[in-house]
């Protein structure tokens, strides 16, 4: 590719935390500029582009009108990439859809203005239920060194590679104390690593936000819940959080 390829970045439903993480790049800005053009970010820029080598997508899609934005931008993207556990999966904002009536939703957080058009909620779907996302950067918010390592190699033409591997082989990487030993609930034997386990290490336990590792090892998690007391059932309730959905009821 002769020239920079053009990048945008857009958002839905979210609290913009990983365009945040984007903007706060500080030196490593300069890096990031040297290697694309970025042609939209509304978080810190008011250019427009008719089209897009890569489109960068954060937080969920919960609005009809939503949607055909979505697909608008995936028309006139080369590549488009899902980035944040809002557009990955859905996200926390999945948890709207846990009480079926979504008029009840809107007036119970809105109240008087639960009417108002911007505010015509639906279902939550992650960005791949959508249109296809050829890309999904997993984390709440995105690691910064992550994203970097992934444009550079998009414009190397290399597909990145998202860690497939439990936070707690990271945790094992660092010697931390098991918070399972602590008495605590922790997520990592399902979570995808790729965080370097920062939760954890500092006495926080996993919570998932980089959403679930595939195929996890279901014999081996209930192993842990059955060796510390815990059900099948309460593990499914902390994964609820971030849309995390393993399938460890076998």
């Amino acid at each position: 590719m002769s020239e920079k390829p053009k990048v945008a970045f857009f958002d839905f439903a979210c609290c913009e935390g990983c365009q945040l993480q984007i903007a706060n790049l500080e030196e490593d800005i300069i890096g990031l500029l040297n290697l694309v053009n970025v042609v939209e970010f509304r978080e810190v820029a008011t250019g427009k582009a008719p089209e897009y080598d890569i489109a960068f997508i954060e937080g969920s899609i919960t609005r009809k009108s939503d949607e055909e934005r979505l697909k608008d931008i995936r028309n006139r993207s080369k590549l488009l990439v899902a980035y944040g556990q809002c557009a990955v999966t859905g996200g926390i904002n999945l948890l709207k859809n846990n009480f079926g009536d979504l008029d009840m939703v809107k007036r119970k957080v809105y109240g008087d203005d639960s009417s108002m058009p911007h505010l015509d909620t639906a279902v939550t779907k992650s960005v791949g239920e959508v249109v296809k996302a050829d890309l999904a950067i997993p984390g709440c918010p995105v690691n910064r060194e992550e994203f970097l390592r992934i444009v550079k190699e998009l414009c190397l033409g290399k597909i990145p590679r998202i860690p497939d591997y439990p936070v707690c082989v990271e945790c094992k990487l660092k010697e931390n104390i098991c918070l399972f030993d602590e008495g605590t609930i922790c997520l990592g034997p399902i979570a995808r690593a790729g965080c370097g386990a920062i939760c954890p290490s500092n006495g926080v336990p996993c919570d998932a936000c980089r959403g679930a590792v595939p195929n996890p090892n279901k014999k081996a998690m209930h192993e842990v819940l059955k060796k510390y007391n815990y059900t099948v059932e309460r593990i499914i309730r902390e994964m609820n959080l971030f849309g995390v959905n393993p399938e460890v009821s076998e």
